[in-house]
């Protein structure tokens, strides 16, 4: 059995900190340009350096991780919901009704992700809402593929017949007795979901079609920091490493849960 990823789970409490709370208290404004200090390396009076117009990048880098972390955790939740609600409609109603999704979820995984994701992004100016509406829109069907799954597997058991035979509420059905069960999977597809929007949109910032200015994220920062990585390797390094602190300890913290998942799962049967 693994041990519970406590360092993952302090690593995202301190980044969240970092991105919400700290802010509030550093002097430095992440759109406040010095001519004076273009290209700045670490130091003491820039703890990161500075970028190409002589602004902060620690300031822009906390201002960046609101962003990103808005964005990864809203759409993944948005998608994970979605995902679920769809799945357990498959698996509880069956028939016509699992049909209809099975051949919905099998229309949006014929597009590639990511380059949905770009057609979607190259017709729209992109925003934190529209990032988070085209996330999601792209990331449910993986979730709801596995709930409906679940699903099938729950409905199979004595109880529910006995209580669809006896014309229950469906709703209160699935409160009561889906919800609980399919808790563990929700959790892990949401953490898996924030560390792949959060990568979707750093992607998608790096290729210019992202967050725009003024607007500051991870991924944006990556893509300023491109063009001078042979002179400032810090404007690329440190959004860089923010980004893999959080999708490494998300990822931790997913296959965690899933091993404890499992034990249980094993053990009940």
């Amino acid at each position: 059995m693994k041990r519970a990823p406590y360092i993952s789970i302090i690593v995202l409490f301190s980044i969240f900190l970092f991105s919400f709370l700290l802010p509030y208290f550093y002097g430095i404004s992440p759109y406040k340009i010095d001519s004076n200090s273009i290209l700045l390396p670490p130091s003491l009076n820039h703890i990161f350096g500075t970028d190409r117009l002589g602004r902060d990048l620690f300031a822009r880098l906390m201002q960046g991780g609101q962003v990103s972390l808005i964005i990864g955790v809203v759409s993944a939740f948005i998608a994970s919901f979605v995902g679920l609600i769809i799945g357990i409609s498959a698996g509880f109603f069956k028939g016509i009704i699992d049909k209809s999704i099975v051949i919905l979820i099998d229309l949006f995984l014929t597009f590639p992700t990511f380059f949905l994701l770009l057609a979607l992004v190259s017709y729209v100016n992109a925003s934190i809402l529209v990032l988070i509406i085209v996330i999601s829109i792209t990331g449910w069907m993986g979730m709801a593929r596995m709930i409906r799954s679940e699903s099938f597997a729950i409905s199979k058991m004595p109880f529910i017949k006995i209580l669809k035979i006896a014309h229950v509420n469906p709703l209160k059905i699935i409160l009561k007795y889906y919800a609980p069960l399919i808790a563990p999977i929700f959790f892990i597809s949401f953490t898996f979901g924030v560390s792949g929007a959060i990568l979707t949109e750093s992607g998608l910032s790096f290729l210019g079609i992202g967050i725009t200015p003024p607007q500051i994220s991870w991924g944006t920062i990556i893509s300023e920091g491109k063009e001078v990585i042979d002179i400032a390797w810090w404007l690329s390094f440190f959004p860089g490493f923010f980004i893999f602190l959080v999708t490494f300890s998300l990822i931790n913290i997913s296959d965690y849960m899933q091993t404890k998942t499992n034990a249980k799962e094993s053990i009940s049967v």
